[in-house]
């Protein structure tokens, strides 16, 4: 059984009268001690997804499984057990921290929230977390504004895991540090999950952060899945013209092994009302594209893609 099942899951936001579908039905599944990578340009959805599963936002419609159970319908009260089993570590190290808490606040917080243990039961969790995430013990009295980014991060890192979650939602949390620092904390991802056995949903634009941390990567495309397969494989073999395109903008040591450059039309815009959602930026985009949707097919074993023309 997957830890995490999403089917056919819908949100949408009303904006000055008018409704935008962020995320456009979306299936997709986490298994335990898995990292899935879901990647795309910011604005196609990536963001809204995460925090629908985790019902920061309320979905219009589909399912979301937690352990085989429906949390896409429950009431905010009903959540709650759910709460400790699935976290989110966000983008943003300066804003996701209450300035005015001290480190040992910030973590204990959600432990009392849940009525976890008593006062110096929450401490030694504290203090715990805080050398998992390679922070020494008198960072528990300081405050935000006292640490650099990197740390900051490892602070929200902390305070994710310290109710001891099966899931984790990564929204982008090394896009705004250092590559330096960014390598540390990939690394320290990475030990938690083979020292927790945790599960990642891991949402990042950049392709060579997912080829290092997936084991499965999800491609999205304004509010759909357009190509998944095991990182491996995407790498190796991308089918659709905007994971070519995506994956011919990384740069690479060797010129001579740069891939063959694979060019979008214009930007990131709105879906079509018929078709494909991509067409108007593909550059092999045929007739058909402009009057049938494709839908997501297999083209190998654990490889699916959404176009009329793969590869």
């Amino acid at each position: 059984m997957s830890l995490l099942t999403v089917e056919n899951l819908h949100t949408r936001y009303v904006s000055r009268g008018r409704t935008v579908t962020a995320v456009d039905g979306v299936s997709l599944t986490v298994a335990g001690g898995e990292t899935v990578g879901l990647v795309g340009e910011s604005g196609c959805g990536k963001s809204t997804l995460g925090k629908t599963i985790l019902r920061l936002v309320d979905p219009a419609e589909g399912s979301i499984r937690i352990a085989g159970e429906e949390i896409a319908t429950l009431r905010q009260a009903a959540l709650a057990p759910f709460r400790r089993r699935m976290q989110m570590v966000f983008q943003d190290p300066y804003g996701s921290l209450n300035p005015r808490q001290t480190v040992a606040t910030l973590l204990e917080t959600p432990l009392k929230v849940h009525g976890i243990g008593g006062r110096a039961e929450r401490r030694a969790q504290v203090l715990d977390m805080l050398a998992r995430v390679g922070l020494p013990g008198d960072a528990a009295e300081r405050y935000p504004h006292e640490f650099s980014g990197g740390q900051r991060q490892r602070i929200g890192i902390a305070r994710a895991l310290v109710l001891k979650p099966q899931l984790v939602i990564c929204d982008e949390p090394v896009s705004a540090l250092d590559l330096s620092i960014q390598a540390q904390i990939l690394n320290l991802l990475v030990g938690l999950k083979r020292d927790l056995g945790l599960s990642y949903l891991f949402i990042s634009h950049d392709l060579s952060v997912v080829r290092y941390f997936a084991d499965r990567v999800m491609v999205m495309y304004l509010g759909r899945i357009v190509e998944s397969a095991d990182h491996v494989t995407l790498w190796r073999n991308p089918q659709h013209p905007y994971s070519r395109a995506l994956l011919s903008a990384v740069p690479v040591a060797d010129p001579t092994r740069a891939r063959a450059p694979m060019t979008m039309r214009g930007e990131l815009g709105s879906a079509p009302t018929t078709g494909c959602r991509f067409r108007s930026r593909c550059p092999v985009a045929i007739d058909r594209c402009s009057v049938e949707d494709p839908v997501l097919r297999d083209v190998g074993a654990q490889h699916r893609v959404a176009c009329h023309r793969p590869g």
